[in-house]
């Protein structure tokens, strides 16, 4: 009977009868318990560009669907008026249709 061929190892895989330590970050005591979805250091830009994606969101939705205007968004968010403009096209969303910026 032949002997079956061995699979050659994974270049990524992590070597056997090592201990290895889930000490999480500043998120959460341990990578098991964190709440994100994806790990802050798998992210390019990490918990900043997290963060900033989702405050984006908020500022898109502020001024498109709430219609706000920008000066009103900037001060609810604490940035100046061009953060907010630059934020929205992050999004690729204009500031409003129908107003010029």
């Amino acid at each position: 009977m032949p002997e079956p061929l061995s699979r050659p190892a994974r270049c990524d895989a992590l070597p056997e009868h090592t201990e290895y330590r889930d000490t999480g970050c500043e998120i959460a005591p341990s990578c098991l318990a964190c709440p994100l979805p994806r790990c802050r250091y798998d992210t390019p830009g990490g918990l900043a560009a997290m963060v900033r994606t989702s405050r984006d969101a908020a500022i898109a939705d502020a001024v498109r669907r709430r219609q706000l205007p920008i000066d009103d968004v900037a001060e609810m968010f604490g940035l100046s008026r061009r953060s907010i403009y630059r934020a929205l096209r992050r999004t690729g969303r204009p500031p409003h249709p129908s107003r010029p910026a």
